[in-house]
Formats: C-alpha cells, sequence, structure tokens
C-alpha cells in the first residue's frame, strides 16, 4: 500500500509541472500573438474571433443572465424610491386637499354672511363658533367675541342664512349664545303673507313650536316665518324660517339656519326702537317759547 502510494505521488508531481507548463507556454503565446502588430497576425486574430466566439455563446448566456438580473434590480430599486416618493407627495396632496376644501367652506360661509340683506342702519360683529354646550338639555354655543367687543345681552345672533338665536352672557372676551332650538327660547315671530303673530318657542328639537297664534286658519305650512320686532327683543324682519306641521298636527317652524354647520355667526348690533318721551315737544317744537299752539275754531266748537 505504501508503495502504491509512492508511485502516484512520483507519477502526479511531473504532470502538473508539465501542465503549468504547457499552461503558461500557451498564455504567453495568445499575449504574443494578440501584441504582434503585422496584417498576418491579425488575419489570424480575426480567424480565430470568428471561430472561437459564435461557439461561445451558451457560455455567454450565465453572464448575460446575470447582467440582466442586476439591472432589473437596480430598475426596481429605482421604482421602489419612486413610488415611495410619489405615495409621500400623494399624502402631501391629500393633507393640501383637505385643506383647500375647508378653506372653500370657510370662505362659502363668509360669503353667506355677506351676502345676507339687513338693514342698513343695523352694524354687526362676526365672531367664531368656539365650542358647544354638548347637552341634550341646554341648546347653546361659545363665541370668541365679548365685552371688548361692544357685545351685549339679547343681541341676535345669525349665520349665513338666518337667525340662530340671541346672545345670553358675555365675558370680556368670549359670549354665549342660546340658539333657538333651547327650552328656553322664546321669541315674537311673524308669518307672512298674512301678518299673523305669534311666538317661536324652542323644545330642544331641531324644530321650534309656534304657540300663541293668533288665527290658526290664515296660515298654513310653507308660509314664511320672521321676527316681528314686538319688545325690542330683536330687530323686525329677520328670517326664522318657514312654517311646518308635525305628524301630531302641530305648527312649528323648520329653521334656515343650518346648525349642522354652525362655524361663523353674526352679532348684529341693535339698541332697540327709539322711544318718544317728551309728546308734547313734538307738537309744539317750532313755536317760540311761551306761545300757545294755535286750536282751530272746528275743534273749539266741536
Amino acid at each position: 500500500m505504501a508503495k502504491d502510494r509512492s508511485q502516484r505521488e512520483d507519477f502526479s508531481a511531473p504532470l502538473r509541472r508539465l501542465l503549468l507548463g504547457v499552461i503558461l507556454l500557451c498564455l504567453v503565446s495568445i499575449f504574443l500573438v494578440w501584441r504582434i502588430d503585422s496584417p498576418r497576425v491579425e488575419r489570424f486574430r480575426a480567424q480565430v474571433v470568428d471561430t472561437v466566439v459564435p461557439s461561445l455563446d451558451w457560455a455567454m448566456a450565465p453572464v448575460t443572465g446575470v447582467i440582466n438580473l442586476v439591472r432589473d434590480f437596480q430598475s426596481y430599486h429605482r421604482l421602489s424610491e419612486q413610488n415611495r416618493e410619489l405615495r409621500s407627495e400623494l399624502r402631501q396632496m391629500r393633507a393640501w386637499k383637505e385643506a383647500a376644501l375647508q378653506l372653500e367652506q370657510e370662505n362659502a360661509r363668509l360669503l353667506d354672511l355677506n351676502n345676507v340683506r339687513l338693514d342698513p342702519r343695523l352694524t354687526y360683529v362676526t365672531g367664531v363658533v368656539m365650542a358647544d354646550s354638548g347637552s341634550p338639555f341646554r341648546q347653546s354655543v361659545l363665541l370668541n367675541v365679548g365685552a371688548r367687543d361692544g357685545i351685549v345681552d339679547g343681541w341676535a345672533a345669525m349665520d349665513g342664512i338666518g337667525l340662530v338665536g340671541r346672545i345670553s352672557g358675555v365675558g370680556q372676551n368670549t359670549a354665549r349664545v342660546i340658539l333657538l332650538t333651547d327650552a328656553a327660547s322664546a321669541i315674537p315671530v311673524t308669518i307672512q303673507p298674512s301678518g299673523q303673530t305669534a311666538l317661536a318657542v324652542g323644545d330642544n328639537t331641531p324644530a321650534p313650536t309656534v304657540d300663541f297664534l293668533e288665527n290658526r286658519e290664515h296660515v298654513r305650512p310653507g308660509d314664511r316665518v320672521v321676527t316681528s320686532g314686538d319688545g325690542g327683543v330683536f330687530p323686525a324682519g329677520l328670517l326664522v324660517g318657514q312654517l311646518a306641521e308635525d305628524p301630531s298636527g302641530r305648527l312649528r317652524i323648520r329653521l334656515s339656519a343650518d346648525y349642522e354647520r354652525l362655524e361663523f355667526l353674526r352679532i348684529l348690533r341693535h339698541h332697540g326702537i327709539e322711544k318718544v318721551e317728551d309728546h308734547g315737544g313734538i307738537v309744539g317744537a317750532d313755536l317760540p317759547p311761551g306761545q300757545a299752539p294755535a286750536v282751530s275754531s272746528e275743534a273749539t266748537d266741536g
């Protein structure tokens, strides 16, 4: 066994050296052939290339596949990065879209406020709704205007369409508006075109009831309801809503104000109707002092 192993080693060492020498000789020959600048050698090189290269397509296929795979991976990586960037931009665009929609809605509400036709003698203060009561037993909202803005208890509050309520509680920087739907709200109204007067009384439902109506036969559902101005509570002619009838037959008011989206309210400055205190002064206002007004003979004869 030891003799056989030594014989194999004696034969393998010269074979390895011979093989290495042949490989080196081939490499040196190829190098020299490719470095020699001669027309004959050039033609030989061309013939070798034409003969060897087409037959090596099978050997280049794996290399070409690996190159294509690397290129596809790089392309996929670029697409993934672009996809992440596009998703980020899409989220930003959605945020901008939401902001644009909110600004559009606020602009529309402000335009509604500006388009409401009021008595030219009435001025107003616009406030932003900060919070509501959140209670089923009290219907009110809180505004960001108060005594510093000249707000006074009892003034009317309107949105872009109709009457919302009245000021009930004023702080230095805030004011509370009690809504027409609150159970503590009762305002005098006029039903047009009949001219019937009544009270719009809140009962914590979306539609206040109509009480103390003069003659129900003169009104019908769909009639316009406005403030009457009686008692100096509100200016006359402010839109409240339309007359409606519930399933039980009771008259109610379908309010024109959008209570679901109360964001801006207009507080009307109303100092009441001018009261006449000096009745005699009106008749004799242009007479000289001490002179009594002339009395006609017809009046004395009567």
